[in-house]
């Protein structure tokens, strides 16, 4: 992996992803290195630190041993590098929210946490992300934050990641200079070599303001989609790991794909029908999409996704199915 320019972004560790999970010392270690295989990576790859709260230290490992008691029973080069992270000056030093604002992420108050630092810092259009241990009550993205300002509620959505694949595909990301939907097009289709691209899928992006924000955002979309399509075995067989794609992004309320309501694919038929680019009989019905709420942005692609047929990137743009 070479290097990559630093990147002006935020990367915290979950300090509330210690919260006393582990049955021994032995388990706490494992996890520990596989967190600290993710800082390595950070630092390495992309030239950026994950920063960590001095008070993780204190936090339960265990039921009965605290962090910096689990440490010390294991090995000595592996206790060294964890107390030399602990014990650096982390982002409490350059913290933007103030320690009498209210968050509240899962029910619980997360104001003087990485989560409540983490979010505060997104609202102000800074990225920052956070890195979660594994395993532990935060293994899910985005981390949905509600900061209690008076009277109003403001909800934040912060990047919560834990594995390496993840991580990788957010920083990359964000080490990408997008100064236009021209340069979105050019970075995916050389970038994602499992997608097949209709020639004029980015055509509805001309003429919209271009955002910095929702460009990367599809990016993300579209490398997801591209890490999917490769997520197969010899015998055509969907891997582990396109089975935990499924699970992270295509399930659940806030999941970045989804499939249009059967009103949707109705009354928008014509709308989600686009020609085929090899078979010029046929046509290609994608009601399955993509979504970048922030600016109404869809991306249409062809279902159900197989080892054998090109997975089709046929629309990126304004929300079709507006109600």
């Amino acid at each position: 992996m070479g290097c990559r320019r630093a990147l002006n972004v935020g990367l915290l560790f979950n300090d509330l992803s210690v919260h006393g999970q582990f049955p021994d010392a032995i388990a706490f270690g494992v996890a520990v290195a596989r967190m600290m295989g993710l800082r390595k990576l950070a630092r390495q790859r992309y030239q950026l630190d994950l920063q960590c709260h001095s008070n993780v230290a204190q936090a339960k490992a265990t039921r009965d041993l605290s962090v910096q008691e689990a440490a010390q029973r294991m090995g000595k080069l592996e206790r060294s590098a964890l107390m030399q992270w602990l014990a650096r000056a982390g982002w409490e030093g350059d913290r933007q929210h103030d320690c009498d604002e209210y968050f509240e992420c899962k029910d619980e108050v997360v104001t003087n946490t990485a989560v409540g630092e983490a979010a505060h810092r997104v609202h102000q259009g800074e990225g920052c992300s956070l890195v979660s241990m594994t395993p532990s009550s935060w293994l899910f993205s985005p981390l949905q934050v509600d900061w209690h300002d008076g009277e109003s509620i403001r909800c934040i959505d912060v990047p919560n990641y834990w594995t390496a694949e993840d991580l990788i595909r957010s920083l990359d990301v964000e080490s990408v200079s997008l100064a236009s939907w021209e340069d979105l097009e050019a970075i995916a289709r050389t970038r994602y070599g499992d997608l097949t691209f209709l020639q004029d899928c980015f055509k509805p992006l001309r003429g919209l303001p271009f955002g910095k924000a929702p460009a990367k955002a599809l990016l993300s979309r579209l490398s997801v989609l591209d890490d999917l399509k490769s997520c197969f075995d010899e015998n055509g067989h969907r891997t582990h790991a396109g089975h935990e794609i499924l699970r992270k992004h295509f399930r659940g309320k806030k999941a970045w794909f989804s499939n249009s309501s059967a009103t949707e694919k109705s009354k928008y038929e014509q709308e989600l029908t686009f020609p085929h680019p090899v078979r010029n009989r046929e046509a290609l019905f994608c009601p399955w999409h993509a979504k970048v709420k922030t600016s109404q942005l869809r991306l249409h692609f062809s279902w159900p996704i197989h080892a054998s047929t090109p997975l089709y990137v046929v629309y990126v743009g304004p929300k079709i199915t507006k109600r």
